[in-house]
This record gives structure tokens, sequence and C-alpha cells, in this order.
């Protein structure tokens, strides 16, 4: 292509859009209707695959801040979205036995394991004082939970294992909590009421920000021991966590700890597991399994609001091809092609669907910044979303536009004149 050919594009393009602009400008409410369905759509893609964004990096900085080669062994892992009724078909878990405390002694013996936590969960109130939090994430752990699960002591201690062994009524603490029972006060030595019963603090405890443990939410550790005896949890769904010796990947770990249970659980050769082993990479890949899942409803939903924008690209451009048909006759007598005046009407609608695809990338960006203000997630707008939303609205806008755009390409220059 000659400069003087591009020149000329350039200005038919240029040319297109300010006749498309000054159409919406000129017929502002009959516009706002056509670029709505876009921008909805756009909208959609952008804040969808923020959030889904901020989602797995947040699953991500949660492993990578357990340790790279910790793994999990639980009783039942889902491996993604199911629907249970209660019944045992539907509910498989309900045929795989507890784990337990001696199981977990079992796989910290084993040669590839440097250590393991018990880890059991709930919710309950915590009181100081005046100050009453009626619902606290709760958590039951080993000595060396610190070491397995990650995170640091900034103040005070762990407890110990003589604690451990005692059923200590000790506490650990993360500074959320500590922010709101001990306001301007050191938490240390204090003592506050987990279930009605007093524990005292002795540690301040930070963990990396996520989507599932973040700073923002008060969170504490007991003793497991102490736990089971004092917390209202729902029993059987102990997670011991395993962190294997620097010597040994991960796999030869797994074996060991998979050989180990089998053994003690009296598992014949060709019957199935009745535990899971769950490492990083299994919940990343049921996220992404679940991510996915989302990002074809995204699509659903976009591709509703781009069918939208695109009728009301049809009808807007028929009416300016009728509107401007004295225009056309004009250009056609003075030596305009079809292809130019198809041309010229293609980049008109694709500008419209444009200006949607603007507001709604705005609009998406409002959202997704919402999201990271206001919630653990920490969205981001991924390059390819804004690429593909470009696209589609561009997209949108040349297909929807080619049956007005041929239509006034075909116009009887003659007949185009004499219209009224």
């Amino acid at each position: 292509m000659s400069l003087q050919s591009k020149a000329s594009f350039a200005f038919r393009m240029l040319e297109g859009s300010a006749i498309a602009l000054d159409s919406i400008r000129a017929n502002k409410v009959r516009a706002a209707l056509t670029i709505l369905g876009v921008a909805i759509g756009v909208t959609v893609v952008i804040a969808m695959a923020s959030a889904i964004t901020g989602i797995n990096q947040s699953v991500t900085n949660i492993l990578e801040s357990a340790g790279p080669k910790t793994f999990f062994v639980q009783r039942y892992f889902s491996g993604g979205i199911q629907v249970s009724d209660g019944s045992d078909e539907l509910s498989p878990w309900r045929r795989m036995p507890w784990l337990t405390t001696e199981e977990a002694e079992l796989i910290r013996e084993l040669p590839a394991v440097r250590d393991v936590n018990i880890g059991e969960y709930t919710s309950g109130p915590v009181s100081f004082g005046g100050v009453e939090l009626k619902s606290v994430a709760m958590a039951g752990m080993s000595p060396t939970w610190s070491l397995v699960n990650g995170g640091n002591i900034l103040a005070g201690r762990n407890f110990t294992n003589m604690e451990y062994a005692a059923n200590a009524r000790v506490v650990i603490i993360n500074d959320k909590l500590a922010e709101s029972l001990f306001p301007h006060r050191d938490a240390i030595g204090k003592r506050i009421k987990l279930f009605g019963e007093p524990f005292e603090v002795i540690g301040l405890h930070a963990e990396a920000a996520s989507l599932f443990s973040n700073a923002d939410e008060p969170r504490l550790a007991i003793p497991h021991t102490t736990f089971t005896k004092v917390a209202d949890y729902q029993k059987g769904w102990m997670e011991i966590a395993v962190l294997p010796i620097e010597g040994a990947t991960v796999q030869q770990a797994q074996d060991q700890v998979t050989t180990a249970l089998r053994t003690k659980r009296g598992l014949r050769p060709g019957q199935p597991d009745n535990f899971a082993i769950v490492t990083q990479d299994r919940v990343l890949d049921t996220f992404n399994k679940i991510t996915a899942a989302f990002f074809i409803a995204m699509i659903a939903l976009s591709s509703v609001g781009l069918m939208v924008g695109g009728v009301g690209v049809v009808a807007i451009m028929m009416i300016s091809v009728t509107e401007r048909t004295r225009e056309i006759g004009v250009r056609k007598a003075l030596g305009a092609t079809r292809r130019e005046i198809m041309f010229q009407f293609l980049v008109e609608a694709a500008t419209l669907t444009l200006v949607g695809c603007i507001i709604g990338m705005l609009a998406g960006a409002a959202i997704a910044w919402a999201i990271r203000s206001w919630t653990p997630i920490p969205a981001s707008i991924p390059l390819l979303s804004v690429v593909a939303a470009v696209a589609a609205s561009i997209l949108t806008g040349v297909l929807f536009g080619l049956y007005p755009a041929s239509k006034a390409s075909r116009l009887d220059p003659v007949e185009a004149l004499r219209y009224e």
C-alpha cells in the first residue's frame, strides 16, 4: 500500500468515526440504547475476568505461603463443585473414615517427612472486657503449625509441646484480632474468653494476605488438644499438613504417606484409597476447572449484551442510511464507489460499538477497583480481556453493520438524489 493510499485510508477512517460521533451527539437517546448493550457485555467481561484473576492469584498466594513443598492429607477432596443431598451416592465422603491424631503421628515418623501439622477449624465468640466479637475464625493446631503452614510470630511465642500435651488454655492471635480487642495496647499476657473460657494470649501472628487467610480477618490458633475439648466444631474433618524434608521430593513423601496410611487402614492391593492427598497443583487444577465454568458464564452473558447492542446497531444504522440518502446520492454522483460507501458505514458502526466498549471498560475497571478495595480479592484486569473486549465490540459493529452498509452502497444515485 502506497503512502497516498495509507493516508486516504486513515482519512476515511477518521471521517467515518467523526460522522458516527456526530450521530451520537445528535441522537443521544437512540445512540445510548445502542451503546448500552455493548457496554453491559464489556462490563461483564472486564469485571468477571478481573475477579477471576484475583481469585486465582489469592489461591496461589495461600499455597505459596504454606511452602512450595507442603501438601495436605484430608478425609475427602471433591475436586470441584458437587451437588449433595446427604445420601451416600451423592456424598461419597460419608464412606471415608475420619483421619486421626495417631495417623498424623505415623506420618510424622516417615523418613521423607520433616514435620506435620494437625488442623481443625471453626468460628466462635471472642471477648475481652466490654468488647465481644461474635464470630472469629479459630484453628486447633499442632506446635509445629507455624513451620508447616507458614507465617511469622511477630511478638510473644508459639505454644510448646508441654502446653500442647497439657491442654493449656493459651492462644495466638493475629494482628487484626489484636487491633479489635486491644487497640493501642500490648496483647501479650492478656486474658480473653473463647467459648466462655479464659485463654492467655501468648503470641501475635502475621500471615500472608489471601482470599481465605488474610490480614483483614480476625483469626486465632490454640493447641489442637485444647480445641477438641472446648470448641464447638464439626468433627471428622481433620486436615494434616505435611512438610517433606529438604532432600526428599514431594512425590517421595506422598508415596510414603500413601503406603503408611493404606497399611494402617488395612487396604488390600486394588482397593481405592479411602483418604485424599491434596497437592498444590491439584488445588490449582480444581480452581481452574471452577473458574473455567465462570468464564463460560461470562462469555454467555457478554454475548447477550453484544447481541442486544448489535441489534441496536442495525436499527440506528438503517435510520442513518435513510436520513442520509441524498448525501449518499451526491457522493455517488461525485464518483464515490460502492466499496467506499460501504467502508464508511462499517467504520461508523464499529465506532458506535467501540464507544460502548470504552464505557464498558471504564465501568468494569471501577468494579475491579471496588472488589480490590473492599474485599480480600486482589482483582486485576488481565490484558487479554481488554484485547478480547475491544476485538469483540469492533467485530459486533462490523457484522451487524454489514446489512445497513450494503444497503447504502447499493442505492441508485439518481433515486437517492430525488429522495426527500
